[in-house]
């Protein structure tokens, strides 16, 4: 198992208890459409962890691999001037992970999460564990009490 993808199911069993079944793909699962054809399931059910930067602030949005961030408003909802996209440096400094392997949960800083409810269709979602080329699967209700977000309509 790839070291950040270790180091992903150490920090979740030590912090939550949880205990992921990680799965590699060397192929990688880099696009949304990649870790659906990779699992086998739709792509609504891959969970996309986009960070981005609310003013000063970075959030995490958990997503639906089939729906994108409406920054707009986002920005609205949270009562600030401007959301971006943040930058790989931010990425890592916030969360301790890379761009295309964050998960959504287990960070190295506490981050203000929100999410998409349209996850919460789905019996079984996947999200990344640390690299672009692992995943794990997992109910909407353990993502719920994982990873704790505030349920936002942001979305295009």
């Amino acid at each position: 198992m790839h070291a950040s993808a270790a180091r992903f199911a150490r920090r979740v069993r030590d912090e939550y208890g949880f205990d992921p079944e990680i799965e590699e793909f060397p192929e990688g699962t880099k696009t949304a459409a990649d870790a659906a054809d990779a699992v086998g399931c739709s792509v609504g059910q891959i969970v996309k962890s986009i960070v981005l930067v609310a003013d000063e602030e970075v959030v995490v949005v958990l997503t639906a691999g089939d729906n994108r961030v409406d920054t707009d408003s986002l920005a609205a909802e949270l009562g600030v001037e401007s959301v971006r996209t943040g930058n790989p440096d931010e990425v890592k400094a916030a969360t301790g992970w890379s761009i295309g392997g964050v998960p959504p949960f287990g960070h190295d800083s506490p981050v203000s999460t929100y999410l998409d409810e349209s996850l919460l269709a789905h019996d079984r979602i996947w999200a990344a564990a640390g690299t672009p080329d692992a995943v794990f699967a997992l109910a909407p209700a353990e993502l719920q009490a994982i990873a704790d977000p505030v349920a936002t309509g942001a979305f295009e």
